[in-house]
């Protein structure tokens, strides 16, 4: 079975056919950097990690690029009242936007451009754009891209153009309605511009970049002028990435992109997120309510990306949970008796059929929900079969361990996990050093003594299991 992926141009799955075999170019419109990002922010960004992980799992050899927009209206505005520069306001959040991310196990893609480092080239594309007819300088110094000279425009929203009204303009970033009109490819710097460093010289004067050319310039700099994938969230297919077509296809007369995918909306606890509803939740509110990073990770991919998700902290209780679950069913492989002379178990062919579940479902259009699903049907079939068994040969139990751990490569929980959990050898000693106290007071029938030092440890996350092969602990959320 091959990689299927759902086509915003076609509205259709479509064979994932890179423009060159065995190599995918990726393109993701990150975040616009002027605040933090928030949990809806990373449904989409940790699909973006999906696409990314499951492309090189299978095989291919991937270039992955995603933007820092670091000028724009919101930018501008925001720096201008914090009275500091874009760059200064932004630097910042940059840095606590990649650390989310790589609290959440988002890997790092090869490049993460920032649009005041491309003004040079985004002057050259414009003037491309003026010298083939598809865009034309105003006498207030911002240039525009002309609508009616690129008549596909439209295809990727679904936009009739048939109505439009030659020079009507767009000044700001974003549309306030779905219309077409000619946007902004270049503004001419204001006096709040020149005060925050958004402006720069240029043959129509001082000015700054309009956001929409800000990607294509991007994008095709450093993945050239056709990319195999471009991946946003659904409220850029129209005007942003509309928009990305028509400049970057009227600049090079090529196709730009040839999958387009978008992920939905995320809901909290039932709503819309809105800054009127004061719903906007951040990574580092939920990691200082307690939360685990893994759960977090887990409950914002355990819904296919074109589907609804409905963030909520029982959610996240319930995310916890499978991520704890999974955990366990790897300590408890990694543990378990093996034995060369022991019968033949079920635990290979158990394996081989997760892989081949797991494959099928993520070659489905990315559908993570069905690949845990894959995942946790395994875990219950392993369990079941160690539950019959004394021992297992080795090969059996390397070949569940691998199966395993090759499909977190893309779900990534054991891996965040881990991370969560670790533990410095200092910690170590002293949690050993605690569970030889305990057995001292059991063994004098000391159990007030005992479970004050289990309670001791929990609050360090610390969990004891007491088997008949003595005493484990492990680290829990």
């Amino acid at each position: 079975m091959s990689l299927k992926v759902y086509n915003t141009a076609t509205r259709s799955l479509d064979t994932f056919e890179p423009l060159e075999n065995g190599r995918a170019t990726v393109y993701a419109c990150g975040p616009t950097i002027y605040n933090h990002a928030h949990i809806g922010n990373f449904r989409t960004f940790l699909f973006f990690d999906l696409v990314h992980r499951y492309l090189e799992w299978s095989g291919y050899d991937v270039r992955f690029v995603m933007n820092l927009t670091d000028v724009d209206d919101k930018v501008i505005e925001a720096a201008d009242a914090a009275r500091t520069s874009i760059s200064d306001h932004t630097g910042p959040f940059g840095e606590i936007f990649l650390d989310d991310c790589r609290t959440l196990g988002v890997r790092p893609v090869d490049r993460y451009p920032r649009a005041t480092h491309y003004i040079g080239p985004m002057v050259d594309f414009i003037e491309r754009l003026v010298a083939r007819g598809h865009a034309y300088a105003a006498d207030d110094g911002a240039v525009y891209f002309s609508i009616a000279s690129f008549p596909t425009y439209g295809r990727l929203k679904g936009i009739d153009t048939s109505t439009l009204m030659a020079g009507a303009r767009v000044e700001q970033d974003e549309y306030e309605k779905e219309d077409a009109r000619d946007f902004a490819l270049w503004k001419p710097a204001t006096e709040m511009d020149e005060r925050v460093g958004a402006a720069w010289d240029s043959p129509w004067g001082r000015g700054r970049p309009g956001w929409h050319l800000e990607c294509s310039v991007m994008s095709t700099a450093e993945l050239g002028e056709t990319l195999d994938m471009h991946l946003g969230g659904e409220d850029l297919i129209f005007p942003h990435h509309e928009n990305e077509i028509a400049q970057s296809e009227g600049a090079t007369g090529k196709p730009f992109v040839r999958h387009w995918m978008h992920v939905k909306h995320l809901f909290v606890e039932g709503r819309k997120m809105s800054k009127s509803l004061g719903n906007f939740i951040r990574v580092r509110e939920l990691l200082e309510e307690g939360y685990d990073p893994a759960a977090i990770r887990h409950l914002l991919i355990s819904s296919h990306y074109r589907g609804d998700l409905n963030f909520t902290r029982a959610g996240l209780e319930g995310s916890r949970a499978a991520v704890q679950r999974l955990l366990d069913f790897e300590t408890r492989l990694a543990g378990v008796t093996v034995d060369a002379m022991a019968e033949a178990s079920e635990l290979p062919g158990l394996a081989e059929e997760a892989r081949a579940a797991f494959r099928v479902a993520m070659d489905a259009d990315f559908n993570s929900a069905d690949a845990l699903a894959a995942v946790f049907r395994f875990v219950s079939g392993v369990n079941a079969a160690l539950d019959r068994r004394d021992a297992v040969r080795p090969a059996d139990r390397d070949s569940a361990l691998d199966a395993l751990r090759s499909m977190d490569q893309v779900l990534g929980l054991l891996e965040v996990a881990r991370a969560a959990r670790s533990v410095d050898d200092d910690l170590a000693a002293w949690v050993e050093q605690k569970i030889e106290e305990r057995a001292a007071a059991r063994a004098d029938r000391d159990f007030a003594t005992a479970d004050a030092i289990r309670q001791e440890l929990a609050a360090r996350n610390i969990v004891l299991e007491d088997g008949s092969g003595g005493t484990r602990w492990k680290v829990v959320s």
